[in-house]
């Protein structure tokens, strides 16, 4: 379906390489992380991942300790459309919806990130004149 994609990432954090006096640090590690982007619809986005962490703790970590998990993630696009009858009360009744999602979402406990909110446009229809503005959301969940 266009708009799928999918990624493979692989880093390592800045770890000492050499201790003072004869002790060698064990703390060198590396995370992976594998997505792939299901595009559902125009508005929603699903975007399972996998990481793995090789060494979570650093020399903390017990030997042969490594760290795996999944974690889906949704996308969602809100899209606010107000029939423009003067601009003044249709930004007020757009600021209103987006603080009413923004309000919900703080208050659940889910766990969310805004990633965009767009400037508000006129959409001209046959109907008449619109004023719309779209809030898109990432929502994270995590299984370990």
């Amino acid at each position: 379906m266009k708009g799928n994609t999918a990624g493979l990432a692989v880093g390592q954090a800045t770890f000492a390489t050499d201790l003072t006096g004869s002790e060698s640090p064990d703390d060198g590690n590396y995370a992976w992380e594998g997505w792939y982007s299901y595009q559902v619809t125009d508005n929603i986005t699903l975007t399972p991942a996998v990481f793995y962490l090789s060494r979570p703790l650093g020399q903390l970590t017990p030997s042969n300790n490594s760290q795996a998990g999944i974690s889906p993630m949704a996308n969602f696009k809100i899209i606010v459309t107000i029939p423009m009858f003067d601009n003044e009360g249709n930004l007020q009744g757009i600021e209103t919806t987006f603080c009413t999602v923004f309000n919900k979402l703080a208050a659940s406990a889910i766990v969310f990130n805004v990633t965009s909110v767009s400037a508000p446009s006129v959409l001209s229809v046959a109907a008449g004149d619109y004023l719309t503005a779209d809030l898109q959301i990432s929502v994270l969940t995590s299984w370990s």
